[in-house]
């Protein structure tokens, strides 16, 4: 997968992560909540593969 594709799927991760997180700590739901927290930190991991494709690309494109 590209830069791009990771990090947009890190941010749908995130997003989705923050809304199982709110609907969790809403309902009182535990495992809710904590299924949010695990998928946001998937998607943060994500976005910061696509940032260091991204660094990687640019470093071999300049030399």
């Amino acid at each position: 997968m590209g830069s791009t594709g990771d990090k947009v799927k890190g941010m749908a991760n995130e997003a989705a992560g923050n809304v199982k997180q709110g609907v969790g700590k809403a309902t009182d739901n535990d495992r809710l909540r904590a299924e949010g927290v695990v998928q946001e930190k998937k998607g943060e991991a994500q976005q910061k593969v696509g940032k260091a494709k991204d660094a990687i690309k640019k470093g071999v494109d300049k030399a």
